[in-house]
């Protein structure tokens, strides 16, 4: 019966695998920042913490940069939450941007010009 439920649920007969069969990841080699070559576009990372903070992402977002927000520490309180969307959507309307929520404390603004698609990606399928 066990090996049944093991194949109805997710059981895989495999053993677990310990903490030292996995290695660290060093990805240094791969975030060299180039500064003699300006983009066009940023991708800035980004947490809210109150509606002081708006003005900054604000004005990213017109300049034409992507930002990517943590709202986790507003996230409880339901009214500032309410305002910093909708003044980010304010802000994406304005610019003909997009916006979209990303997991649960996230959300991805971007400038004109760039639309957030939905869909997944998936095996390099959609």
């Amino acid at each position: 019966m066990a090996k049944i439920m093991n194949k109805l649920f997710g059981g895989s007969g495999k053993t677990a695998t310990s903490e030292d069969e996995y290695s660290e990841l060093d990805l240094t080699k791969y975030e060299e920042v180039l500064d003699d070559e300006p983009a066009e576009t940023y991708i800035r990372v980004a947490e809210l913490a109150n509606l002081n903070e708006l003005v900054s992402l604000k004005k990213e977002i017109y300049d034409g940069n992507i930002v990517m927000i943590d709202i986790s520490n507003i996230k409880a309180d339901k009214l500032m939450l309410d305002r910093a969307l909708k003044d980010l959507k304010d802000v994406v309307i304005d610019v003909h941007g997009d916006i979209a929520g990303i997991k649960e404390d996230q959300v991805l603004v971007t400038p004109t010009g760039i639309k957030i698609d939905r869909s997944k990606v998936i095996g390099g399928r959609y």
